[in-house]
């Protein structure tokens, strides 16, 4: 019998990559705060938040996969803009720079959790004003975190990757596989 699947998410881009293996699943996006702690590192914070998404879901009998994505920048955690001026900030200050891409993934089944967490370096070319006015033009900044969609017209704005670029997107798939595969359930067959 094959184990119900359950995302703990209300991200249509997890959505999209899970979709992507072939897999039925339902959706069930949990109520939790998402807000940083108090002098919490980017790692811990997506990690707590993927914690705490999964176990927000209770469904006995299904593997619930649960994910938090944040861009971390000089140490500090650069969350979704607020508006577009906050993206504009945002941008010009990954312009020319590394940024690293952290994911907290946790699978649950049962009373059994599984954790990890996957980064990912993103390089950004030089932005001109004129590059970012255009992206900001497109809406994509608005809803993602550091402000780009590397899936969309936001690959424009990357020179190179080092790492797992759906981690990038919001869920490290081979770290989905390998983390079910620890609780008993391959999720390609």
């Amino acid at each position: 019998m094959r184990t119900a699947i359950v995302l703990a998410s209300g991200s249509p881009r997890r959505r999209e990559l899970l979709e992507q293996l072939g897999l039925a699943f339902t959706l069930a996006a949990p109520d939790v705060d998402e807000s940083p702690l108090p002098g919490e590192s980017p790692i811990a914070y997506v990690g707590r938040v993927a914690i705490d998404k999964v176990n927000a879901i209770l469904v006995p009998d299904s593997l619930v996969i649960a994910a938090d994505t944040t861009v971390e920048l000089d140490g500090q955690i650069i969350a979704k803009p607020v508006d577009i001026d906050d993206a504009r900030a945002m941008l010009r200050r990954q312009s020319g720079r590394t940024q690293r891409v952290h994911t907290g993934v946790a699978l649950k089944l049962g009373d059994r959790l599984v954790t990890t967490t996957v980064t990912s370096l993103v390089k950004f070319v030089a932005l001109t004003d004129e590059t970012i006015e255009w992206y900001l033009t497109t809406g994509e900044p608005l809803d993602k975190a550091g402000a780009y969609a590397i899936q969309g017209a936001g690959s424009v704005l990357v020179e190179s990757v080092e790492g797992s670029v759906s981690n990038i997107i919001g869920l490290p798939l081979h770290k989905v596989l390998e983390l079910a595969a620890e609780l008993g359930v391959d999720l390609l067959s």
